[in-house]
């Protein structure tokens, strides 16, 4: 690791270099910006002594102003142009307009503009190209490595690695892409500067950083205090009275501000609630697209909206002076995540609001998450064997013989990528020549690193000191020290009635909480049908038919959302029971909610080999309601199969359950005319439910209405 500078200020006059540098920062910032000894400091390395340097600051430092005011600078003396890596397209779009207030010409390869790729790459092959910005995943992509980066990389004058914690695993954000930056490090003259720049990186992962960009790396590091941010902890009962009080909240405060949720079905939730109650909000998520995302990054530069709810999609990099306050509707699993996070508010305030609501649910999240971590050793070996066997092969074809889901498959291969122990040729993956081998020690390590995190969230969410002085300390800030600003320094309690702050401790009104309890118990659940077998399945293969499918279904709750999720969840940790009668009457209300061409006119189950209770019980409960016939239409004859819970891709999944049960009444009468209720405990991947109906239309059944209780994620 780098020695840490410190500066002593001095009283000199300034010279060529310091006032060209200074012209350049107020051509970005306007005419009153001033650069601070450190930043000069960090300048000169990079565009007078071409030094690499990594810069741990704290959010809203000025880490991009350096970079920028050293390309100008840079390419006014001959240099070629700067590339930068930075990992969201938030950032990216901030950082062009940022450019272009100073002159500087400034583009961006993403997925979101592959129309403008090949003009793009004419202007840098004719020196048209100040800074040329790209997210990591464009490093791991063939095309772009082997007919742009290398011609690139050997005429780069400056390469910045932006929220550079990407690129250590110790880091709580690690980027398996990232570790690309290595074939455009070992690509770059000698003397060419390289910054890496972080608000987010303890000793470890900052030594972790510096040896990855070179031994002499120069490692400035300031203190991380944030000295407009006011932290408090609010622990509210029920997800209804965090909505309304989230509400409440918005309502009073004109913003704009955050609202940060944990999942992306939380965010569009709750920004949908905020709306119901009059307010101006939008959910900003990774699956909001680009143009969408655009429109609310422009509304909340001109002060038309007072209010984001997002995901982490919207947290890295956009920077808004104004924003007045963040909330967190959950923890996240990392303190020094929810330091990053919280760091978007106070930049341009004297005084700027940061709470946090922490939920029953967090964990689940947190355990989801966790669990797309590098997979068990035996299953990395089963994949190498399978593309050194039989490959090269898709990851359509690997799902035949990994049961690994598809999405931490993918993730895998791209570790396995980086590491040199497979290799790509289009969409088909095969084990390359290069010895690897399983580094269980260092997995293990990682794996407890994170486990700590998680402690750390739970340990500040109850701390008796200092919330900011918690957060530093996370990040081994030497300078920590008590804030005097947050809830703890200011004597406050941790419930809502104790609270001496006026607007933490506005009262929410019992129509709000009402209307919240109301919107979290109505937001429908929808089922969609597979249509199409995964390949690889035997006897099973191409599209569904329309008269083989089953109708769009209907869940009572869905994964650890608010509403249902806190009433069904304990159901399926304890002993098999029959359902109570809140179930019950929840799974009526969503019956009688539900849009269908045809009202059921009986009701069947899926037999359960671990809560046979709790099914049967869901099916005749809701007869006796509804007055349908209930009838045992599907019975279980695989009983020595895998739990389904087991299986972890559509291949396992579907093939699992293919010939697990068979259909019709057991008299061999007809099955009843009219819709049939198909009832179920829980839904996952949707393929017992696919089967099942596929088995009871051929078997003679007019349609199926599947109805599970809880829909997993």
């Amino acid at each position: 690791m780098g020695t840490p500078l410190s500066f002593e200020p001095e009283t000199v006059e300034p010279e060529p270099f310091e006032l060209a540098a200074s012209q350049v920062l107020r051509d970005l910032a306007g005419p009153k910006a001033t650069l601070r000894a450190d930043q000069l400091a960090a300048i000169r390395e990079l565009a007078v002594n071409h030094r690499r340097v990594l810069l741990v600051q704290a959010t809203g430092w000025g880490k991009s102003a350096v970079y920028w005011i050293a390309t100008q600078l840079l390419r006014q003396s001959g240099s070629g142009p700067t590339l930068v890596v930075s990992p969201l397209l938030a950032l990216m779009r901030n950082q062009v307009a940022a450019a272009k207030r100073a002159g500087i010409r400034a583009v961006t390869i993403n997925s979101s503009n592959s129309e403008d790729w090949q003009s793009i790459e004419q202007l840098i092959r004719s020196d048209q190209v100040d800074v040329l910005l790209i997210s990591p995943e464009r490093l791991n992509n063939p095309r772009f490595r082997q007919d742009v980066l290398p011609a690139l990389a050997a005429s780069i004058g400056l390469l910045v690695i932006d929220e550079a914690h990407c690129i250590s695993d110790w880091g709580h954000d690690f980027r398996p892409d990232y570790r690309r930056i290595a074939d455009v490090l070992s690509g770059l003259a000698p003397d060419t500067p390289v910054l890496a720049a972080t608000a987010t990186a303890n000793q470890r992962v900052e030594a972790d950083v510096a040896a990855q960009i070179g031994s002499s790396t120069l490692t400035f590091r300031g203190s991380l205090d944030r000295p407009t941010l006011h932290l408090s902890v609010l622990q509210i009962a029920t997800p209804a009275e965090r909505l309304a009080w989230i509400a409440s909240w918005v309502q009073s405060n004109p913003g704009p501000g955050f609202v940060y949720c944990l999942t992306v079905s939380e965010a569009e939730r709750t920004a949908a609630f905020l709306a119901s109650r009059g307010l101006s909000v939008q959910a900003y998520t990774g699956s909001t697209p680009t143009a969408e995302r655009e429109a609310i990054e422009a509304s909340l530069d001109d002060g038309s909206l007072a209010c984001v709810v997002a995901t982490s999609a919207l947290g890295m990099g956009y920077d808004n002076a104004r924003l007045a306050y963040v909330i967190h509707l959950g923890s996240p699993s990392s303190p020094i995540a929810y330091y990053q996070q919280v760091g978007r508010a106070g930049r341009g305030l004297v005084h700027a609001r940061v709470v946090l609501l922490p939920t029953s649910t967090e964990e689940e999240i947190w355990a989801y998450f966790a669990s797309t971590a590098m997979p068990p050793k035996a299953v990395v070996e089963q994949v190498l064997a399978a593309l050194g066997s039989a490959g090269p092969l898709t990851v359509l074809e690997l799902e035949t013989v990994v049961n690994l889901r598809r999405g931490r498959l993918e993730a895998l291969l791209k570790v396995l990528d980086v590491e040199g122990a497979v290799e790509r040729t289009g969409s088909q993956w095969q084990r390359s020549e290069i010895p690897w081998e399983y580094d269980t020690e260092r997995y293990e390590q990682l794996a407890a690193a994170r486990r700590s995190e998680q402690d750390a969230m739970r340990r500040y969410q109850r701390s008796p000191g200092c919330r900011l002085r918690f957060l530093r300390e996370q990040l081994d800030d030497p300078a920590a020290e008590d804030c005097g600003r947050c809830d703890v320094c200011e004597n406050r309690a941790l419930s809502d009635a104790a609270l001496s702050d006026a607007a933490l401790s506005r009262k929410v009104s019992v129509a709000d909480q009402a209307a919240a309890v109301q919107f979290l118990r109505e937001v429908p659940v929808p089922i969609e049908p597979r249509k199409q077998w995964p390949r690889g399945v035997v006897g099973r293969s191409g599209n569904i038919a329309s008269n083989s499918r089953p109708e769009v279904g209907r869940a009572l709750a869905f994964g650890t959302d608010p509403g249902w999720s806190e009433v069904v969840m304990p159901l399926f940790s304890a002993p098999d029971a029959p359902p109570t009668q809140e179930v019950l009457v929840g799974l009526a209300a969503v019956l009688k909610s539900w849009p269908w061409q045809h009202r059921p006119t009986w009701i069947t189950w899926v037999p359960s080999r671990s809560r046979p209770a709790l099914v049967e019980g869901l099916a005749h409960g809701l007869g006796a309601l509804g007055k349908l016939e209930v009838l045992a239409a599907v019975q279980r004859v695989s009983v020595e199969a895998p739990p389904q819970s087991n299986m972890e891709n559509s291949v396992t999944q579907a093939a699992n359950v293919i010939s697990a049960f068979t259909f019709g009444l057991p008299n061999g009468e007809a099955l009843p005319a009219g819709p049939c209720l198909v009832v179920d405990d829980s839904l996952r991947s949707g393929w017992t439910m696919t089967v099942v109906a596929e088995g009871l239309l051929n078997a003679g059944a007019d349609q199926v209405l599947p109805l599970v209780l809880w829909r997993r994620p």
